[in-house]
């Protein structure tokens, strides 16, 4: 019996690595380690989002991951993993909503980015008074379209 289990894990592990390793391999897994922005169009669900940031002022000073990704590189990396693995998942599912959508999570970073890049013009209207209540004002509520204007 243990040996009968010992050989099923070993099939399984064999084939999750093997599966893996093509998808890897398949869907240019390997760009995603770079900081090039066509990594990013390597799914035509990003083609839009790549084009209309060639056309943005910020190409000539940020690319995809200076925005979508933390400054740190412990946060980079993990960001990096966590959404290669779900843009996967999903793209190969076939189950990602079209347009494509930014999460909370990565809003949040992204916000970060706004303020890492911007935070001396910034400064004195972060956080917003409002009616002596304090009120985190994101970037992207005035500036939606920054950076890639997709809509």
């Amino acid at each position: 019996m243990q040996r009968r289990l010992l050989f099923a894990a070993a099939v399984l592990a064999g084939a999750t690595i093997g599966i893996g390793g093509f998808t890897f391999v398949y869907a240019r897994g390997y760009s995603y380690l770079t900081n090039d922005p066509q990594a990013c169009a390597n799914c035509h669900v990003m083609d839009d989002h790549f084009s209309a940031w060639l056309a943005s002022s910020h190409r000539a000073v940020a690319a995809c991951n200076d925005c979508h990704t933390p400054h740190d590189f412990v946060g980079k990396w993990t960001t990096k993993a966590r959404n290669g693995f779900w843009h996967s998942f999903y793209f190969t599912t076939g189950t990602f909503p079209y347009p494509i959508r930014i999460t909370e999570r990565n809003r949040e970073i992204t916000g970060e980015a706004c303020l890492y890049c911007h935070a001396r013009l910034v400064d004195m209207m972060a956080p917003a008074h409002q009616d002596g209540e304090t009120e985190e004002v994101r970037c992207s509520h005035c500036h939606r379209y920054v950076g890639h204007w997709v809509r």
